[in-house]
């Protein structure tokens, strides 16, 4: 008889959950859109920085395409999408974050700055065009090619997802 009582105080809940999730007011992927947006267009992501890692326009353009593809039900197109992403890579730099006492570093931060124009042609309240940083830290005494591949991914993960929160997380 308890579980009754528990499961029929469930339902209006699961109902309205449900109901929101359908009719696009809710999203369950963390993600607000307006039923009217449909596509998307990413465009390529050139690296403009001083050091440039040949891989890297390439790598950080598929990672928030990817984003985009699984967290939205959103269709990718070459131009003109109801969302439009384009942008460079501004800076990819070196910095030492901590010093010895012989003057060497002991520890050294990767930092990458992405410049991105984001266009809602839908709801143009949401544009913006602004700079986006992220950082990791790796060991002083490594060389940046020891680290690079991993130091990349984690710091592109970390932009992607902060592009993708300030565009369409609206949280």
């Amino acid at each position: 008889m308890r579980n009754k009582r528990r499961y029929a105080a469930l339902l209006p809940v699961a109902v309205c959950l449900a109901l929101f999730a359908s009719c696009g007011i809710y999203s369950f992927n963390q993600s607000y859109l307006s039923p009217e947006v449909k596509t998307i267009t990413i465009q390529y992501f050139p690296n403009m920085s001083l050091l440039v890692v040949p891989s890297l326009s390439n790598t950080f353009t598929e990672a928030l395409k990817d984003m985009f593809t699984r967290q939205t039900r959103l269709t990718q197109v070459d131009s003109d999408g109801h969302l439009q992403f384009s942008g460079e890579i501004r800076d990819y730099s070196i910095s030492p974050t901590a010093i010895t006492s012989e003057e060497v570093a002991s520890q050294n931060r990767l930092t990458i700055r992405v410049k991105v124009k984001y266009v809602n042609q839908i709801d143009e309240t949401q544009n913006f065009d602004k700079d986006f940083s992220a950082y990791a830290d790796f060991p002083g005494a490594a060389s940046i090619e020891q680290h690079q591949a991993q130091l990349i991914e984690e710091i592109t993960k970390t932009l992607v997802e902060n592009i993708f929160n300030a565009s369409v997380g609206n949280w």
